[in-house]
């Protein structure tokens, strides 16, 4: 909603709309008192959800929201929460002369900016005011150098929703049904991008898994003249060049002629060569090279290397860009090009000059060249903001610790693209032994850099490559002639295993879809988003980690649609989508190819309506060995093992998978180990003696816990090690025997070291603590899903530790419930605690909620976002994540249908 102005203008204003809160007051200040600016708080409306389509628009529109047979018209709604921002927006507009939407300028701007124009249908002027930066110049010539609305662009936006909406809801149903709902409550989606995705990191997984690790063996020695030493590594034998991990391929196999070095022959030849002692120098060759400046920051690149460099997520970058942009520190941080303005060129090399000197800048300024064609991302790559780029440590104080981080890489980006060549001189030295009847070489390499240039300001990081360690450590090499002896010393054997590809990072998989063509840059971090909340991802350190459910989805969408998975079809579609925002292609009819087919292409409808049988079971298959078989279930992986000389009827045996066990390395090795290591838990700790059943603790799919067992279990012990060898059943059904007690055990227990006073303890669970004196009401104390509690009637109580459940006295509970339910008994819990909000003047706390930490003033709840911690959250940023958040309004009750009857065509004015 309009944010910190009144709605209505005095007449003769001229109304801005901008989508953030954040910008209004900067953008009020430049443009003066003849302006109105307010927000629209991103999009007021978007398709419908079924339950809010009309009942006389079912038969239409009722399926996706979207009328497929009458040119993909879409059904938008205007959500509740922004009802009051278009009534203020409306009220603003009745007083003004003339309307300026100010929506950020790519595909998604423009369409809100659409929206804005079919709800308010304005009856004074409207025109498109853009910007690439929130300074006084831009924001002043913005407004005087206005445009039309880019309907083009607005009817890609369209089709892109359209387009998802259509994916999402046709394929998704088929993952419920097939694959199941998730796990651990997370629902499964199907993409067009997410999915693609996807399938790149189970593609690698994949990769890792088929993947055969190969041997070798090289030899190091330490060479030393004039008193330098530096490391030497044999290369050649007898001419013929040594293996590395390069020669293999990923099944182990040489793939060109080498040597290869077994343990033995290594070590002999170690012993050989530290027996002579001494080396000559047969060769020192001197290259010099050069190394140019990266192009400056775009959305990709800036997501990739501050998930390098600053272990940022995509989204947590997208994040502190967007309030570094808003603030007026940067320019626009959605955008395709590299190119920089005339200003923003002059800045950089004054700079460089400033601190590096006059050397630090080439003769004439550098120019890098757009790899992007489309058409509707801003037109300059990511920079400092102004005429004069602000230092870093120049405006230290105004930013929060992550919008410095983030600044200062941008600006030493932006400098050093500017900034001259790096110049160097690599010197490689080849050393001849003679030993064990054997010519050998062994060579050093070192690089001196003779002029620095670009490097003085920024180096660009790297991803993780496989066989890093087949590289020569970089050293100081002494000056050495052809002919010269050195003492050699130190010779070590040393082998050397090939890896497979590294899995992706949140890095390496943005660069991976830009260059497969998937998904926009601006998209990327929402992309990453998805599939970690969907649980086909995890994350280990910086690793993306596929899951089991991952390889279900995936292998499903390979096997029933082909296309919509396929790397060149999904970079095809955003071809296409470019196309359409040129003006090259036409919305209606490429929906209507892409839905209903053509003669060389078949429809998402057909592929829908003729999937036939799929068969679930095997779906969710993995063979692992002859006797083990991976399955996916409801309640998530699990081996089943068969033994092929038991009897038809025989039930398989199951076998849990650990959590924190990947993939990749579920080798049948590790599966033979699951197989025969102890079921873990299954002990029996005593018996009862208030009824003489045994008590036993078990490790069961759901977590630890204890059972009480009946006497007809009659378990058999083994006297050695204490555990359960086997239960005897003697009831059958008929009996109706009743359920043994079961109680699962605290996140504060180990199943090694339960005894048995805890086991009765939490047998007889949930624990009457006494009677309220007032109400009469029985209290109780327990454990429950979201930890331990009290409980009086219908009103339930945290409670700090689990150990209170038993320790908790009747005193002390009643005083629990004498204070207020979310007041000052929890302030003690919170994790940190700040000054009050200047907004509603009450002390801000961050908490451990139930979806995560989050941040409080006892009115208003902000989620901490994704790639934050609760140590990177200080004041400040506690008060723009409540600012955020009640900028954002209420949560959605309910979408009020309503749909204007003008098309885009009649937007043009």
């Amino acid at each position: 909603m309009a944010q910190g102005k009144t709605a209505k203008t005095e007449s003769g204003k001229k109304l801005v709309i901008v989508e953030s809160p954040t910008k209004m007051t900067s953008i009020q200040g430049y443009l003066g008192d003849g302006y109105e600016v307010l927000s629209s708080v991103g999009h007021i409306r978007d398709l419908a959800s079924k339950k809010d389509i009309p009942a006389e628009k079912k038969a239409a529109y009722g399926k996706y929201s979207i009328d497929v047979d009458n040119g993909f018209d879409p059904f938008y709604v205007v959500s509740e929460r922004k009802t009051k921002t278009v009534a203020d927006l409306k009220r603003a507009l009745k007083s003004a002369d003339e309307v300026l939407l100010a929506t950020d300028e790519d595909r998604e701007g423009e369409a809100i900016a659409w929206h804005l124009l079919e709800v308010l249908s304005p009856k004074v002027p409207v025109k498109r005011m853009v910007f690439h930066e929130i300074t006084k110049d831009a924001i002043r010539k913005a407004a005087e150098n206005t445009r039309e609305l880019d309907l083009a662009l607005v009817d890609a936006q369209e089709t892109r929703r359209v387009l998802d909406r259509l994916y999402g809801w046709d394929v998704s149903p088929v993952l419920w049904r097939k694959v199941g709902s998730g796990t651990q409550g997370q629902a499964l989606s199907a993409g067009r991008v997410q999915s693609a995705a996807t399938r790149l990191v189970v593609d690698r997984e994949r990769e890792r898994m088929a993947f055969v690790s190969a041997s070798y063996w090289d030899i190091e020695a330490l060479a030393t003249a004039s008193g330098s030493s530096f490391t030497t590594r044999l290369a050649r034998i007898d001419g013929a060049p040594l293996a590395r991990g390069g020669d293999f391929d990923d099944r182990g196999t040489l793939t060109k002629a080498v040597v290869v070095l077994t343990e033995a022959d290594a070590r002999a030849l170690a012993i050989a060569v530290e027996g002579v002692g001494e080396a000559s120098v047969m060769s020192v060759d001197a290259k010099p090279g050069t190394r140019s400046p990266r192009a400056p920051f775009t959305t990709s690149t800036l997501q990739q290397e501050a998930g390098r460099k600053l272990s940022m997520s995509a989204k947590h970058t997208m994040s502190v860009a967007q309030r570094l942009y808003e603030k007026g520190y940067i320019t626009y941080m959605r955008t395709d090009s590299t190119a920089l303005s005339t200003q923003a060129v002059q800045a950089a090399r004054e700079q460089a000059v400033a601190l590096y000197g006059d050397r630090a800048v080439p003769a004439n300024p550098r120019t890098y060249a757009s790899k992007s064609k489309n058409a509707q991302e801003a037109h300059e790559a990511i920079r400092p903001s102004g005429e004069h780029f602000r230092t870093p440590a120049s405006i230290s104080g105004s930013l929060d610790r992550d919008e410095q981080r983030v600044y200062d890489l941008i600006w030493k980006r932006t400098v050093a693209s500017q900034m001259s060549d790096a110049k160097y001189e690599t010197t490689t030295v080849t050393l001849a032994v003679a030993a064990a009847s054997k010519k050998l070489e062994f060579t050093a390499s070192g690089t001196v850099y003779t002029f620095k240039g670009f490097l003085e300001a920024y180096e660009e990081g790297r991803d993780e490559k496989r066989n890093d360690g087949d590289k020569a450590d970089d050293q100081s090499l002494p000056a050495l002639a052809v002919g010269d002896v050195l003492t050699t010393s130190d010779v070590e054997a040393k082998g050397h295993s090939t890896s497979p590809k590294p899995r992706y990072t949140e890095a390496s998989l943005v660069k991976a879809l830009e260059e497969k063509g998937i998904g926009r840059p601006s998209t990327f971090a929402s992309i990453i988003d998805v599939i970690l909340e969907r649980g086909y991802v995890t994350k280990r350190g910086q690793a993306l980690v596929p899951s089991w459910l991952a390889f279900s989805v995936v292998r499903l969408l390979e096997q029933h649609f082909a296309d919509l998975v396929d790397y060149d079809f999904t970079a095809a579609l955003e071809d296409d989508l470019d196309a359409i925002a040129r003006g090259e292609q036409r919305r209606e009819e490429w929906l209507r190819e892409f839905y209903f087919g053509s003669e060389n292409h078949v429809g998402l409808r057909h592929i829908v309506d003729n999937l036939g049988d799929i068969d679930a079971r095997e779906l969710n298959s993995t063979r692992l060995t002859d006797t083990a078989t991976l399955r996916f279930g409801k309640y998530g992986p699990y081996i089943e093992v068969t033994d092929p000389d038991a009897a038809p009827d025989t039930k398989a045996r199951i076998v849990n998978v650990p959590d924190d066990l990947a993939p990749d390395e579920l080798t049948p090795d590790k599966v033979q180990e699951l197989i025969d290591a102890p079921v873990a838990g299954d002990r029996v700790l005593g018996e009862n003696p208030a009824n003489g059943k045994l008590i036993v603790v078990k490790d069961g799919r759901y977590g630890p816990y204890v059972q009480e067992l009946e006497p007809e279990a009659d378990p058999e012990i083994d006297t050695a090690t204490g555990e359960v060898v086997e239960t005897k059943k003697k009831t059958t059904k008929k009996d109706a025997a009743p359920k043994p007690r079961t109680a699962s055990l605290f996140k504060s227990m180990s199943v090694d070291t339960v005894d048995l006073d805890t086991a009765l303890r939490l047998l007889e669970l949930p624990r009457t603590v006494g009677t309220d004196p007032e109400s009469g009401d029985e209290i109780t104390a327990q454990n429950g899903r979201y930890g331990p509690y009290l409980k009086k009637g219908t009103d339930s109580r945290s409670l700090e530790s689990e150990q209170q459940i038993f320790d908790v006295t009747l005193e002390q509970a009643i005083e629990i419930y004498a204070q207020p339910k979310y007041g000052a008994r929890r302030a003690s819990s919170a994790l940190k605690e700040f000054d009050a909000d200047p907004v509603s003047g009450k002390p801000i706390r961050v908490r451990d909620g139930r979806f995560g930490p989050y941040v409080t003033d006892g009115e208003t709840n902000a989620t901490i976002p994704r790639g934050e911690t609760v140590d990177d959250v200080d004041f400040e940023r506690a008060k723009q994540l409540l600012a955020d958040k009640r900028a954002k309004g209420p949560a959605p009750k309910r979408a009020t249908a309503r749909r204007t009857t003008t098309r885009k065509t009649t937007a043009k004015k």
